[in-house]
């Protein structure tokens, strides 16, 4: 598996390079396990695998451990050093073509692996006590379902049937591309003469998030579980519900707060966890990283001043007395050491963006998946007292990129300092100035810090594109004034800033200036809708997912309730591009998947429609300079691998004709 010798100028190549996900660490410290994501047989989807990594740097090569037709992933690590995974593969002991995802068990002294745990709407996740092994899943259930025998049945009848209509009696009642019910996530303890139900229906509570955590001894589960509060708003709370009995307890709830991350110590006595302050039309949210004492209830902050918002679960160190997690900061995601002695925060790593924390049970070494701009995610060990980084010999080594990358920034009106990363093709001079991309980045709090697969610049600089990807205000990583500067007028700050840092890179002699053009996706896909209104200084705009008219959009989004705490009606009216129809002159690329809910295509088709009404082409035949490319099966991402090929392929020809004067050429599967 080395993809060192394919190009980025070929799009099956690009869809061959493999993806790391997820990592799980041996109890004896000595091997991680990470799931590698590849093309399954036809090229029509992604198939993950498991693969075994050493932990020492100069360890035995990575090798892979499944072989399933269907995907693992999952992993979690027992006491005794056997491993569990979630795959939807055929249990050899029964005769079902297609079942859903069940429990695996892989022995820590290797051989076949073999069903662990099931239940009739499969399993979603499972976490397992680090010291007395305790395992808990979780499982959809139809909510009437009072045993195994009777979910089965219910399931069964709706499969047979072919029925997948969804009733509801409250809101919300979609998320991101599916809608709730009628089964909800319950939580099962694992007990040796088989499942037992600890939640009972469930509710909305852990619809949008069922992940959770145990405690080392397997007493207590700490999960994350949703209220509905007045005005259809969702509200994270942390609860506590003993594996023996199922009774539970809420731990922390507050009407402006959201709860997530839950962490607990390795001696049981404290937990650590994010507390988000919910946003207003005046103030963006806040995130901190807290500790509560079990025992007491006593609560703080576990680095006062911290100018940075955690993006990771924190992991304990085993001496309970500092927590790391990540944070973007400057354009990177790194690792950050809390010492909860002083109570203060230290910047642990430098290059990159680092994910999926695990940490030696010694506390000697600190694990993690590190990618870059410019490098996809790979294992690496980390040095928890220096920040040392060792690059592991993972499953598959870095591509060879197609040019280089460099920083960029400029001073915005008000003093602050926007900056970005600029792609830059091979072969980009003064002599042959590159073509520009201006990326906005969703959101709107992100940052660009890592490397992407669905936007993915190096693609673009194989084509000879130059790319900035540019952090403007409402960018995370810069601390919360920098957001403030943007809040809540979405097309404000961040608009000028954007326009500033263009102003900057276009002025390099290695760039066209008079040949570029911008692209976004979601809050990215906004910014695009807002640049065409305003500016006619880009040659073409590719909006996808992209918010058109927010009053509209506030009635229609998964996430209605949050949207309305975050802005005005006034100004909803104020900041929606819809205002400023009639002053787009440049050709847009419009494109969206009918299964986002959280912007529902209704935007895309409203956009659409009023650039048709507004430009309508030559005389007779409707062919108008914009353009609208539709996604039936995709949602608010195209993560199918040979529609995101197609994507891709769609805007490089607009791009094509619009950028270098090409004459349009659909892809052809479209034409």
């Amino acid at each position: 598996m080395n993809p060192t010798a394919l190009g980025f100028g070929d799009l099956d190549h690009f869809l061959d390079l493999p993806r790391l996900s997820g990592l799980a660490l041996s109890p004896d410290g000595t091997r991680l396990i990470t799931a590698v994501s590849g093309l399954g047989p036809k090229r029509t989807n992604f198939v993950s695998s498991l693969w075994q990594v050493s932990a020492d740097p100069e360890g035995a090569p990575a090798r892979r451990l499944t072989w399933g037709a269907q995907s693992e992933s999952g992993a979690a690590f027992r006491p005794d050093g056997s491993l569990l995974f979630v795959s939807a593969r055929p249990d050899p002991d029964d005769d079902e073509d297609e079942r859903p995802a069940s429990l695996w068990l892989l022995p820590a002294e290797g051989g076949e692996a073999r069903p662990f745990a099931t239940r009739p709407g499969g399993i979603s996740g499972a976490g397992v006590a680090a010291d007395s092994g305790t395992v808990v899943l979780s499982s959809p259930t139809m909510p009437s379902s009072s045993s195994t025998g009777e979910d089965e049945r219910r399931h069964q009848a709706r499969k047979d049937l072919k029925v997948s209509a969804t009733l509801h009696d409250s809101a919300p009642f979609r998320f991101w591309d599916e809608y709730w019910g009628p089964e909800e996530d319950r939580l099962f303890a694992v007990d040796p003469d088989g499942l037992r139900d600890l939640t009972g229906s469930t509710g909305p509570a852990l619809r949008t998030d069922p992940g959770f955590t145990l405690t080392p001894d397997g007493t207590t589960v700490i999960a994350v579980w949703n209220v509905i509060d007045p005005g259809a708003v969702l509200r994270p709370t942390l609860v506590a519900i003993d594996v023996a009995t199922g009774a539970r307890r809420t731990l922390l709830s507050d009407p402006k707060t959201e709860f997530s991350a839950p962490a607990v110590s390795a001696d049981g006595t404290k937990l650590a966890y994010v507390a988000e302050q919910l946003s207003t039309p005046d103030e963006p949210v806040d995130k901190t990283l807290m500790v509560l004492h079990l025992e007491t209830g006593v609560t703080h902050e576990a680095a006062p001043g911290w100018d940075r918002w955690p993006s990771s679960t924190p992991v304990w160190t085993p001496d309970g007395e500092a927590l790391l997690v990540t944070a973007d900061d400057q354009g990177h995601g790194p690792v950050f050491r809390i010492d909860l002695d002083g109570r203060t925060a230290r910047r642990l790593t430098e290059r990159g963006n680092f994910t999926d924390l695990v940490i030696a049970r010694d506390g000697t070494a600190l694990y993690a998946l590190r990618s870059t701009i410019d490098s996809p995610p790979t294992p690496v060990r980390i040095d928890p007292q220096t920040g040392a980084v060792s690059v592991l010999k993972g499953p598959c080594e870095a591509p060879v990129l197609p040019g280089s990358l460099t920083e960029v920034q400029t001073t915005a009106e008000d003093g602050a300092v926007v900056r970005g990363w600029l792609v830059l093709p091979e072969g980009a001079t003064a002599e042959k100035p590159a073509p520009l991309l201006v990326w906005f980045h969703g959101g709107p709090l992100n940052s660009w810090n890592g490397w992407h697969w669905r936007w993915n610049p190096w693609l673009a600089a194989a084509r000879g594109y130059a790319v900035l990807l540019a952090d403007p205000a409402l960018s995370t990583g810069y601390g919360r004034d920098f957001v403030r500067r943007g809040w809540p007028g979405w097309g404000g700050a961040a608009y000028t800033d954007l326009m500033a840092i263009t102003d900057v890179v276009v002025a390099r002699a290695d760039i066209d200036a008079g040949r570029t053009a911008a692209l976004g996706a979601s809050y990215g896909g906004y910014m695009a809708n807002w640049v065409a209104g305003h500016t006619d200084r880009f040659r073409g705009i590719v909006s996808h997912a992209g918010l058109w008219d927010l009053t509209a959009f506030a009635q229609v989004t998964d996430a209605a309730f949050y949207f309305r705490q975050s802005m005005s009606p006034e100004e909803r009216e104020k900041n929606s591009p819809a205002r400023f129809a009639t002053e787009i002159r440049t050709p847009m690329l419009v494109i969206h998947g009918e299964k986002d809910y959280r912007v529902p295509i209704s935007e895309a088709l409203a956009l659409f429609t009023r650039l048709g009404e507004l430009d309508p082409g030559e005389s007779g035949s409707g062919a108008m300079p914009h353009r609208l490319l539709v996604f039936p099966d995709e949602n608010h991402w195209v993560l199918k691998p040979q529609n995101s090929r197609l994507w891709y392929q769609t805007v490089f020809a607009f791009l094509a004709e619009t950028v270098l004067g090409a004459s349009w050429q659909a892809p052809e599967l479209l034409r």
